[in-house]
């Protein structure tokens, strides 16, 4: 990783609407991620969990509010934020190799006009060792199984050098070798003093693994350490229905919608 400054960050009263909706997707979120912490993001589906990581990505106009990093504007420092987006989110079907993929993620080094070198190629060979598809190179993207995909997705983030890494959802439906994969590289990003913001369904991995908790419906209904954070009266909160935990995953009565969830997932 290159020597940077500490990539503190802060989201204040940031508000995004879909120019087709009736209410705001994201109302009013405030909160600030010091370097190096691990956020978990959890919520709802429909809660603004993707419209908050397009939004920190640029990707979402925000209609109020601000975003810092290293204390100044989004945009200053765009190229040191890597998004890995839901699989779902992806055409597959996109003719390219997984070297090519993965070599992506040194375009914002590269600039439009410089060819990579010796160092990005380095580089690009460091992240596929290190997510363990250095045999898949040569391969189309498109016939990698659904955990392969996910793991060059992380590779083309690491490729980045990022600051800051968003990770949506990048533990649902994958294989137990991808996740293991991805739960070795959130500690080793850590001691890398990366800041990493990953949003998951997973009650128990968000208390295990993580510094800190955002809990999302559309604004912040709690934010801080796991236990202060996924107390019973936050969750009925967030979900708004009675929450349990099955196999270490939120499950939520749909016949009893909480007033707060709207259809976030018809504008993603």
């Amino acid at each position: 990783m290159a020597v940077r400054s500490p990539a503190h960050l802060q989201v204040n009263d940031v508000s995004v609407t879909y120019h087709h909706a009736a209410r705001p997707a994201l109302e009013h979120v405030t909160f600030g991620v010091p370097e190096g912490m691990r956020v978990a993001v959890v919520g709802p589906n429909g809660a603004g969990k993707s419209t908050l990581f397009k939004a920190l990505v640029g990707l979402l106009p925000i209609q109020r509010g601000e975003i810092l990093i290293h204390g100044v504007a989004f945009g200053a420092h765009r190229e040191c934020v890597a998004y890995v987006p839901q699989r779902e989110q992806v055409d597959w079907r996109f003719p390219v190799n997984v070297q090519d993929v993965v070599m992506m993620g040194r375009y914002g080094a590269l600039g439009w006009f410089k060819r990579p070198g010796k160092h990005d190629r380095a580089i690009v060979a460091r992240c596929l060792e290190q997510m363990g598809i250095a045999p898949l190179a040569a391969r189309s993207i498109d016939e990698l199984s659904g955990g392969q995909q996910q793991r060059v997705f992380l590779a083309r983030a690491l490729a980045q050098e990022p600051h800051i890494l968003l990770m949506d959802e990048p533990f649902t439906g994958v294989d137990t070798t991808t996740q293991a994969a991805t739960l070795t590289l959130l500690d080793e990003l850590k001691t890398q003093r990366v800041t990493l913001i990953v949003s998951t369904h997973d009650l128990n991995l968000a208390a295990t693994h993580f510094d800190r908790v955002l809990l999302l419906n559309h604004r912040v209904i709690a934010y801080g350490a796991p236990p202060q954070t996924l107390t019973s009266e936050n969750l009925l909160r967030a979900f708004g229905a009675r929450a349990v935990l099955i196999e270490n995953k939120i499950v939520v009565d749909e016949c009893c919608p909480p007033e707060e969830q709207r259809a976030e997932s018809e504008s993603e």
